[in-house]
């Protein structure tokens, strides 16, 4: 069937979002929501003693984040309707523009907690809305935030999206026994993206746990048994500067190491002509990088062969081993993740505040690392090494999940497959 040159498969109506199912309807917020109150005003708090007060950063897509809790004294007269009860469904008024809008339900995450003025309570009328699953869910799709992106005011750091704008928000609604079908669909997903996520931390505390143990000489691997000999970085390390050809219509791909990650990454790909500085140095694999202003907090990283001659800028330092027998440079690369690194870092640099801090090579070069055989070493790396792809493998079944949920909701939430009641 045609309408307006809009082909409609059979079984479908035209609305004002788009094509849905003959029994679905289209209902404005105002309409299927009995009330939405904000929380109160509670002043901020680093504190962790007391009632944890849930605010704008405690809210993610669809889920409660724990990360961080504010609370209010024991003793603080908080008004009882701020309480949040199992079920309760969370608006995010206030935010930048980009993350304002978020939605999710509290699960009792925490045994007592209360909300501030920046979310909104919301409660469904039942003979719309089902459950409140449902319309998380629906929040979080494509279709709501392509409308609460409309409705967003204020500038890119503060943004809000005020009682007034959300009455107009419009809502796909399926019968109720087929949202709650939906809803039920999926929590089976996110059920999954938990158990991911949570195998995932255990992977990283075991990894962290393996090289706290191996690094450290704690616990010796099977055959192994020579004392660990003391070497001054010096004695290990040498610094390479190489020279490089420059040309203004080359094609430049430049990368940099991440804060305390100390995980490579790609920067911008330019041509000679629009960089202003000319310091620029290839990058190859082995190389150990230390960022000579953010060593402090971390970004050090070892150069792989995925990003072998790329360029760096005159802030870093670039490091290799002055003897393959004695050295395993991947063995420094995990030993740079450890705190003694870090604190070894830090004292080579110099500077009144910490942001400003730079890196003084000689002072580190005096800095000492106990080292295991050349053979323990590469054993170790293995060991490491296998960790780090079991993580890298769970994390990317963690996208894949999320991007298959993606996609199935936005098969559900608009019609376009339809559940079996």
């Amino acid at each position: 069937m045609k309408q307006n040159n809009i082909q409609i498969p059979e079984g479908y109506k035209n609305s004002s979002l788009g094509i849905i199912p003959n029994d679905w309807e289209v209902k404005k917020f105002k309409t299927i929501c009995k009330e939405a109150r904000l929380g109160g005003n509670y002043e901020n708090s680093e504190s962790n003693i007391g009632v944890p007060v849930i605010k704008m950063g405690n809210i993610g897509r669809g889920k409660i984040i724990l990360d961080l809790i504010q609370c209010v004294p024991s003793n603080y007269k908080y008004n009882q309707y701020d309480v949040l009860q199992k079920g309760d469904l969370l608006f995010n008024t206030r935010n930048t523009l980009e993350l304002v809008g978020k939605v999710a339900i509290w699960n009792n995450e925490l045994p007592l907690a209360i909300y501030n003025s920046n979310l909104l309570r919301m409660y469904f009328d039942k003979k719309y809305v089902l459950s409140n699953a449902y319309i998380n869910y629906y929040f979080n799709s494509h279709n709501a935030l392509r409308q609460l992106k409309k409705y967003a005011t204020g500038t890119t750091s503060v943004a809000a999206i005020y009682g007034r704008d959300l009455e107009h928000l419009k809502f796909s609604l399926p019968p109720l026994a087929e949202q709650q079908k939906i809803a039920e669909i999926l929590g089976t997903w996110d059920e999954a993206i938990e158990k991911q996520s949570t195998l995932i931390d255990k992977l990283t505390g075991r990894k962290r746990g393996l090289m706290q143990q191996l690094l450290t000489g704690k616990k010796r691997l099977a055959g192994f048994n020579e004392k660990w000999k003391e070497y001054t970085y010096s004695e290990i390390l040498k610094e390479v500067k190489r020279e490089l050809e420059w040309n203004d219509n080359e094609l430049y791909q430049l990368i940099s190491v991440r804060r305390r990650s100390g995980g490579l990454f790609l920067r911008e790909r330019l041509y000679g002509r629009e960089i202003k500085t000319k310091n620029l140095r290839p990058a190859f694999t082995g190389d150990f990088l230390i960022s000579k202003m953010q060593i402090v907090h971390g970004a050090s990283g070892l150069t792989t062969a995925t990003y072998n001659n790329m360029k760096i800028s005159g802030s870093y330092i670039s490091l290799i081993s002055k003897n393959n027998k004695i050295l395993n440079i991947e063995y420094l690369n995990f030993w740079s993740k450890t705190p003694r690194f870090y604190h070894q870092t830090y004292i080579s640099s110099y500077g009144v505040h910490i942001e400003k801090m730079t890196f003084d090579i000689e002072t580190f070069y005096a800095q000492s690392i106990k080292l295991p055989s050349k053979l323990e070493q590469d054993s170790i790396v293995d060991i490491l090494t296998a960790a780090d792809k079991e993580i890298e493998l769970a994390k990317l079944k963690l996208e894949l999940l999320r991007s298959q949920k993606s996609g199935l909701m936005q098969q559900l939430l608009t019609g376009k497959t339809l559940v079996n009641i």
